[in-house]
């Protein structure tokens, strides 16, 4: 217990990290949000190296958030909602297995939640296609280079992809998710 009360980890891969660290930077009960690459076999692989495809890496987001704040599952319904998890290792124009759908999960409790919410999307017919994302224990997260972090925060104004792709997530993330903004 810290002063901002049970400080718990998550890390989700849906996509580009410059779009999902935007997104989750926004939530309430979120404390950090770290890009970063994980589930591959080359130890500290760089962006360049990632981006090959050849690393097993996908592009991911390590976040911390107070427990007290914001639970899990609710964390997994942001995620399913941002992303197109039926698309294997593709999110929009972003194709390669780094841009896979994948939830790396801590322990059982996280393991049993993320199925199980994986299970009511696909029962309730949520999404036209099956989805495609993994399940997994989490490996070594390594922390993307600096330039990756708040990326849209900084480069947003003058990036195209940033105004062509992560600014109109950002805009529908805040129109259906807006009682959970900071």
């Amino acid at each position: 217990m810290s002063d901002t009360g049970i400080v718990k980890k998550a890390i989700l891969a849906g996509g580009c990290f410059w779009c999902t660290e935007a997104v989750f930077k926004n939530l309430k009960g979120v404390l950090s949000v770290l890009p970063g690459y994980i589930g591959g076999h080359v130890e500290n692989p760089t962006y360049e190296q990632v981006c090959t495809g050849d690393t097993g890496h996908a592009e991911a987001i390590q976040i911390e958030y107070n427990a007290n704040e914001i639970k899990y599952n609710q964390l997994l319904e942001v995620f399913f909602s941002t992303h197109n998890p039926t698309t294997l290792n593709r999110q929009g124009e972003d194709v390669g297995t780094q841009y896979r759908s994948e939830i790396f999960y801590f322990d059982q409790e996280q393991y049993s939640i993320a199925k199980e919410y994986m299970d009511i999307l696909t029962q309730e017919h949520v999404y036209d296609m099956p989805i495609v994302t993994v399940l997994s224990p989490a490996t070594q997260f390594y922390v993307a280079e600096d330039y990756h972090k708040d990326y849209f925060a900084l480069k947003g104004d003058v990036n195209p992809y940033c105004q062509m792709v992560i600014k109109p997530k950002l805009e529908k993330f805040a129109k259906e998710h807006q009682g959970k903004l900071k």
